[in-house]
Formats: C-alpha cells, sequence, structure tokens
C-alpha cells in the first residue's frame, strides 16, 4: 500500500504551483500540529516533517520563476494592490476575479499553461465575458472536493467561494461525474495527450525508457495517485514496460524508500524538482515537458514508444447547478473549435478524433 502523503498543497502562505515547494513549514509546527490533530486543508491532516514537500536547495529560484506568473494570466482589468512575493505569497493556480465573475472554470492542472492563450481566445468572440473569468488550476482530484464543498476553498488563511461553472478532467472522470449527478449534460472531449519521462537538460542518469526508473538509487518525482489521475496511467504505462515488478518499484518500494516523491500539488512540481537536483527524473504528459523546453528551462523529455504509454482524452461539461450555465456552454463549445485546437497544438496535444 502506498504510504499516505500530505495532502495540503497550500502549505503556511498562500504557495501553489512551483513556489509551493519552497514553503513547507518549519519541521517543530509540522510535528506540534500533527500531535495536536491540527487540519491542514484538503480535509487531511499535518505530517510529520519527513512527509512534507523537499526543501528548496541552493539558489534555484529566481531564473526559474514561473513564466505563466507576473499578471499574465489574470483576467481582471482592475488589479488594485500588486502583492506578489516570490517564495512568500504566489497563487500560481487562482486566475482572475473571483467577486463577481460571469464565467468559473475548473481546469485540471494538466495545461495550465495553454489556459490564458484560450481564455483571451474565447475573449474575442465572445467580448461580453472580457475580464470576467476566474479559473483554477489544480489538481482534477482537489476540484472535485472543492465542487463538493459548494466551491468553498482555503489558501493560507484566505477562505473563498466560487461554485464552478464547467470542470475539466480525464474524459472517463467526466463521464463519472456526470454519473453521480456532480456534472450535468453530456460530457465534451477535445484534445488527447501522451506520457513522457521529464529529464534534466542532457539527461545526466542517462534514462532511455521507463524501465529504467526501477533503477536503484535513481530519484524520482511521480504524480500523488491520491488526486491526479494520471497517476493511474503511468502505473499503467510502468506495467507494460516492467510488469508489476516495475510499478512496484517505483510506486511503493522507492516512495516507502524515499527515492520517489510524490508531488504534493501537481506534477508541475516535477521540473522545479528537477532543476533543484532534487530529483533525476519524473513522468509527466509529453505536453508538460514541451511547455518547459519552449519556456527555456533546461529540461528535455525522453519519448515513451506507443507500445508503453498511455493516451488520455480530455473532457469537460457543465456543473450540477451552474451559476452561470450559458457560459457554461459557451466555453464547451470553444474548446474543442479551430482556434482552440490550434492553441493546444502548441504544446504537443492532438484533437481529439473520437473512438
Amino acid at each position: 500500500m502506498l504510504r499516505s502523503f500530505i495532502r495540503p498543497a497550500l502549505l503556511g502562505a498562500a504557495c501553489l504551483g512551483l513556489a509551493a515547494a519552497f514553503c513547507a513549514p518549519d519541521a517543530g509546527w509540522a510535528q506540534d500540529a500533527a500531535a495536536q490533530g491540527h487540519d491542514a486543508g484538503w480535509g487531511g491532516k499535518v505530517q510529520a516533517a519527513h512527509d512534507l514537500p523537499p526543501h528548496r536547495q541552493g539558489t534555484v529560484f529566481p531564473p526559474v520563476w514561473p513564466p505563466w506568473q507576473h499578471g499574465a494570466n489574470n483576467d481582471a482589468t482592475n488589479r488594485g494592490l500588486a502583492f506578489s512575493v516570490p517564495e512568500v505569497d504566489v497563487l500560481a493556480d487562482f486566475h482572475g476575479d473571483p467577486g463577481d465573475p460571469k464565467l468559473v472554470l475548473y481546469v485540471g492542472g494538466n495545461y495550465f499553461f495553454a489556459m490564458a492563450p484560450l481564455v483571451q481566445a474565447f475573449e474575442t468572440s465572445h467580448p461580453e465575458y472580457k475580464g470576467r473569468i476566474y479559473w483554477e488550476t489544480i489538481p482534477p482530484g482537489l476540484l472535485v472536493r472543492q465542487i463538493e464543498a459548494g466551491g468553498t476553498i482555503t489558501v493560507g488563511n484566505m477562505t473563498r467561494t466560487v461554485p464552478a461553472d464547467a470542470y475539466f478532467a480525464g474524459l472517463q472522470e467526466v463521464k463519472r461525474l456526470i454519473g453521480s449527478g456532480l456534472l450535468t449534460g453530456e460530457a465534451v472531449p477535445y484534445v488527447t495527450n501522451d506520457l513522457a519521462i521529464m529529464v534534466p537538460k542532457g539527461n545526466p542518469a542517462h534514462i532511455t525508457g521507463l524501465a529504467d526508473l526501477g533503477r536503484k538509487g535513481l530519484r524520482l518525482a511521480m504524480p500523488n495517485p491520491e488526486f491526479e489521475g494520471v497517476a493511474r496511467q503511468i502505473q499503467a504505462a510502468l506495467a507494460k514496460a516492467g510488469g508489476a515488478p516495475l510499478e512496484t518499484a517505483v510506486y511503493d518500494t522507492k516512495v516507502r524508500d524515499g527515492s520517489t516523491i510524490l508531488t504534493h500539488i501537481h506534477h508541475r512540481q516535477t521540473p522545479l524538482f528537477l532543476m533543484q537536483g532534487v530529483v533525476d527524473a519524473g513522468v509527466t504528459w509529453q505536453s508538460e515537458a514541451m511547455f518547459q523546453e519552449q519556456a527555456g528551462h533546461p529540461i528535455e523529455h525522453v519519448a515513451i514508444p506507443a507500445a508503453d504509454n498511455a493516451t488520455a482524452v480530455y473532457a469537460g461539461a457543465a456543473v450540477k447547478g451552474a451559476p452561470h450555465p450559458a457560459a457554461a456552454r459557451a466555453w464547451l463549445d470553444f474548446i474543442h473549435s479551430p482556434d482552440a485546437l490550434q492553441i493546444f497544438a502548441r504544446y504537443g496535444f492532438k484533437p481529439y478524433a473520437g473512438g
């Protein structure tokens, strides 16, 4: 059984996205809170210090400051006081003004980098929504918990309620949530994505395929099966490449011995851990590796053969009781339009062809 890792990606100050890797509370606080049973967010309890994300090593941070920040992914037009402090107060997964939005999107973080250009293109053809779109890009499993909580989320000392109009994740998960009554209408599939192995530039560990990930001493960052659907697809790919022994080595043995780190937010943490030298490799979606390469970060990827790979189909649906159902439908129509697919193609996504 996998050890239960700490769920709260929201540690101390509002430190989401890559910045969260640096925002673990000190060991004493974590141990005291765990002993007293204090809630740490997401319904989980603070655990021991060894369960917290890796601490910052060296000086790697300013050169890799998330390129989706600097306000470029904020849809709000009136931004008031600017207060973003790297390593202290950063909200990389929350975009726009939650005060009075006309469209609220809960998007699994697998394509956080594509959301700003998608919103821009949508607003070009739907100017009535300009500056009034709010979206979140935390893992899909956590977004489900937020929907179940009525749209309420707590980040550090801030609690806010922003009910979703539409939700986006893997096709099977969207269908399941429609069946359970959390979502409504038809599932709308739009693009597909494949897995890749993300490594530091130059591939110093000389990784050639999934089978290498079981190597003793090789340090890995892997998506957390507790709330990331991609983990199940990675486990299936590992089983294809090396059977149950490889899957067990990566997601059980190496987790227990500490050489596999399970992400605490989502696999956006993987490239940061690679650039910090915390890990040697990690499996992500190919699109994420392409984004990091395009951003000029010292990251590259090792392709996984089709026979060992897993393909995801991304889909969306309206949330039952959505505050803005017409807006949700407009976005669901847009997400598989030629304009949207052209944006997805920049990062290696392929249009969904049915089946």
